[in-house]
């Protein structure tokens, strides 16, 4: 609500400040009237540092004029328009158009978090204006609900304030340690400063979507310490109602911003959820694959070889680089973490204790994957999933073939092997994992065991799959080391009854560290099938892909 006839005045002899209706970090905002033109517009007083010396402040000052100019040229329905930039008493104005209705911010705190389909739309005009600014070199850098309006009579979605206080390139942790900008919905590389680029605008997408779907951010915390720890450490976990568009959330909250969503991709993926009002799939074809780069181009898979552990890789001067730059990222993470729990007073070693900070930081845990065919695991509670046994038994023939064999309705994407079991059934794995069975279970393992498919028959149980899985999340806590997070869902696979099964645990070692795992039971043609995934918490999005294919394609012969 504006306050009226508070210090009425004239900037630039030109704009008559008539009510301030906004106040931020940033500077004031006013309702005003450009007295030549006639109209009403919105004026930005930009707030600066008083410590600063007069130079520091006069490059400041031109840094921002600078960039509100170039926000200037932008042109999109979903940007704010800029009419002008103004310096009056030497400080910095923003003329901006005035948008009749309030933020988004405002919007869930008066009516409640949105639907999904209301969330993929906001998403995608949201997604149209950082693209338009992207492709002119503009980074948004403070992207949050507060900062989106949604005009009253047509319910458009406006992107402002475009981080025109803050200085370009500038880092989010200050030299004091005291943060600068919306911590919640600020990227992890941006937490380090290792970097700043479009990227980091869409990890903040991310983060809102999930604010507007369930009304607060999946990094909120008590402290600024505790804040951060969640940004750059801790699992992440969408909320439950972002799950008919979880691909896309996931996908923007990647903490490796090399791999997360890009924004073509994501208004893809939005468009086609509110076209067929069905969860979109991200492709594991042409086009965008996240996962390809963590997938061997194989060598065939041969059952008929001994069971063996795969030998590490041989480090090639790429993945030495790579190795090197995730360990710099780390070290700034790190460094980070420190300085800003010192500036908020929390102890960073205490936040760390329990948690490494690599490379690419520990992945988004998985909320509940929607519960259809293509996603839920399950094992009977006699298998410990992803843990193969010790004594492996003879390896029966299996015949993996190019992506382009099909066994009946099912297809290996690209990038996939599809896997003709001899124990009566195929179903696609990815090129360059290895066949190793364990007396009734299968297993397809990535070099390194560091991704393991499970497959396990069985005849059927009393209660069937969800007394089955129900029983196997009860004796989670002897089976996998560190059981937490276990969760049940009944659903089904095809026309049969099913039961999804998803939950972390801390590995069979230290070494091995923590992972996640999701497996589908269901019964079909009178027998019970069981299909996993497990995978390091780091590594869960490409896990979920790995599962959902092998799901989708598997088939009794």
């Amino acid at each position: 609500m504006g306050t009226e006839g508070e210090n009425v005045r004239v900037i630039a002899g030109r704009y008559r400040l008539d009510a301030r209706i906004g106040r931020g970090g940033m500077g004031v905002v006013w309702r005003a009237t450009d007295q030549l033109l006639g109209r009403q517009v919105a004026v930005k007083e930009l707030a600066f540092d008083t410590s600063l010396s007069d130079e520091e402040a006069r490059l400041q000052r031109e840094r921002t004029l600078r960039e509100a100019r170039a926000v200037a040229q932008l042109s999109h329905p979903n940007i704010i328009v800029v009419h002008d930039v103004v310096v009056d008493d030497e400080r910095p104005y923003i003329v901006m158009e005035l948008i009749g209705g309030g933020s988004l911010a405002d919007r869930i705190s008066a009516d409640g978090p949105v639907d999904a389909r209301e969330a993929a739309r906001i998403g995608i005009d949201l997604l149209g204006a950082l693209g338009r600014a992207h492709g002119a070199g503009v980074l948004h850098r403070d992207l949050k609900p507060a900062n989106v309006l949604l005009e009253a009579d047509s319910d458009r979605v406006v992107l402002t304030d475009f981080g025109i206080a803050q200085v370009a390139g500038a880092t989010t942790l200050t030299e004091s340690g005291s943060f600068v900008g919306s911590p919640e919905y600020t990227a992890p590389e941006r937490m380090s400063g290792v970097r700043t680029g479009p990227e980091s605008d869409l990890w903040s997408l991310g983060a809102l979507l999930c604010t507007v779907l369930s009304g607060e951010s999946p990094f909120r915390r008590d402290s600024l310490g505790g804040i951060l720890h969640a940004v750059v450490v801790d699992d992440i976990r969408p909320p439950a109602q972002a799950e008919p568009i979880l691909p896309v959330v996931r996908g923007l909250l990647e903490r490796d911003p090399d791999r997360r969503l890009d924004a073509a991709e994501a208004a893809r993926l939005l468009r086609e959820f509110l076209d067929t009002g069905r969860t979109p799939r991200v492709p594991t074809g042409a086009g965008y694959t996240p996962t390809q780069r963590d997938v061997p181009r194989a060598q065939a898979l041969h059952a008929d070889a001994p069971p063996r552990q795969e030998p590490e890789a041989t480090p090639t001067a790429a993945t030495a680089a790579q190795a090197a730059r995730h360990s710099r990222r780390g070290v700034l993470i790190a460094a980070a973490l420190v300085a800003a729990m010192a500036g908020a007073g929390v102890s960073a070693a205490a936040l760390l204790m329990h948690k490494g900070v690599d490379g690419g930081g520990p992945g988004p845990t998985s909320s509940r994957p929607r519960t259809s065919v293509s996603t839920g695991p399950s094992r009977p509670a006699s298998s410990s999933a992803g843990r193969p046994s010790s004594t492996p038994t003879p390896a029966p023939t299996v015949t993996v073939t190019r992506s382009s064999v099909t066994a009946g309705a099912h297809k290996a994407p690209s990038g996939y092997g599809l896997a003709q079991d001899a124990n009566g059934f195929s179903l696609a794995v990815p090129e360059g994992f290895t066949r190793v069975p364990q007396g009734e279970r299968i297993f397809y393992m990535s070099p390194g065991q560091i991704f393991r498919i499970g497959i396990r028959t069985a005849d059927p149980a009393v209660g069937g799959p969800l007394a089955v899985m129900r029983h196997a999340d009860t004796k989670g806590p002897s089976t996998n080391p560190g059981y937490r997070d276990g969760r049940v869902t009944e659903t089904t696979h095809g026309d049969h009854p099913a039961a999804l099964w998803e939950f972390t645990w801390n590995g069979f070692s230290t070494a091995e560290g923590p992972r996640h795992t999701y497996d589908l039971c269901w019964e079909e043609g009178g027998r019970m099938y069981d299909v996993w995934v497990s995978a390091p918490v780091g590594k869960v999005r490409e896990a979920k892909e790995y599962f959902d294919v092998a799901v989708d394609t598997f088939a009794v012969s």
